[in-house]
């Protein structure tokens, strides 16, 4: 039978989605003009709905910002959001209320790039081919990482995660879902203290990373029967930890895996309201 198709090429692998990214934020006004009003992201409705924290969906991925020291992100996180223009207008006019932080954007060839009130880098693509189906959500996460180590957190990820990973162009490239990934690009500036924020990830095989991150020392914390989590890449191969980032690692099994969630039309307005048109889906 003549097989035309490279099925390699849709493997997702043992990562199966990157769920969240969690950042502290000083406080909960500030941080709803940015990610809601400025970015027309989503404010979870049923989960975290005090003052202490908020969930913030985008697509099928979360921001959670809960109360505190702020905490920025060393990389940045690529998100897919329609409509430049709209996104523009909306950054624009919260630029005056967010005056005296460090909140900014500018346009690129290929994305909008906008920076949080506390630090916390940000692009901005529409929708495209280089993004699959996705509409709307968090397409990666790049991290900021020495000069020399790609290779070996490829190695981890491969070895360990059980998730596709290469290297290329001075970047480790790791499958974590479809369409998403997460990026370790090499650099020559000093990364900069670890302050604890932390991703999510959800794996289909359980077991097999813990097994192998316990061999090695590396698991942190037992949460509970569908969750655990580390912090330290190392090269299965040896030597010291390579980056240091945390991750909490759900089985599919856990309670909020695919929690539907509710993500609106930041298009909607009072003035030009459009019936049937709320929901972004």
């Amino acid at each position: 039978m003549d097989n035309r198709y490279d099925r390699s090429a849709e493997d997702i692998g043992n990562i199966v989605g990157l769920e969240h990214v969690n950042v502290q934020v000083a406080d909960q006004p500030t941080a709803t003009l940015f990610y809601v009003a400025g970015l027309g992201l989503t404010r979870d409705p049923y989960m975290m709905a005090g003052v202490d924290n908020m969930w913030v969906n985008v697509g099928e991925s979360q921001f959670h910002l809960p109360t505190g020291k702020p905490q920025v992100l060393r990389g940045v996180t690529g998100l897919v959001i329609p409509n430049r223009e709209a996104l523009l207008a909306r950054l624009a006019a919260v630029r005056k209320p967010l005056e005296g932080t460090r909140f900014s954007f500018a346009e690129h060839a290929d994305f909008v790039e906008t920076v949080c009130p506390w630090g916390n880098r940000l692009r901005c693509h529409e929708p495209s081919p280089a993004f699959g189906a996705m509409r709307l959500g968090m397409a990666y996460v790049e991290f900021e990482v020495p000069k020399g180590a790609a290779a070996g957190i490829a190695r981890f990820y491969r070895d360990i995660m059980g998730a596709p990973a290469i290297v290329e162009g001075g970047a480790a490239r790791i499958t974590a879902g479809a369409n998403q990934r997460l990026i370790f690009r090499e650099t020559e500036a000093e990364p900069a203290a670890y302050d604890k924020h932390h991703i999510q990830v959800y794996v289909a095989d359980f077991s097999g990373p813990h097994r192998g991150l316990l061999e090695r020392s590396l698991v942190t914390e037992e949460s509970n029967p569908y969750q655990y989590r580390f912090e330290d890449i190392v090269d299965p191969e040896g030597g010291p930890p390579l980056f240091v980032i945390e991750h909490e690692v759900r089985s599919v099994s856990h309670p909020l895996y695919r929690r539907p969630l509710v993500n609106r039309n930041p298009e909607q307005t009072i003035r030009a309201y459009q019936p049937g048109r709320d929901t972004f889906w």
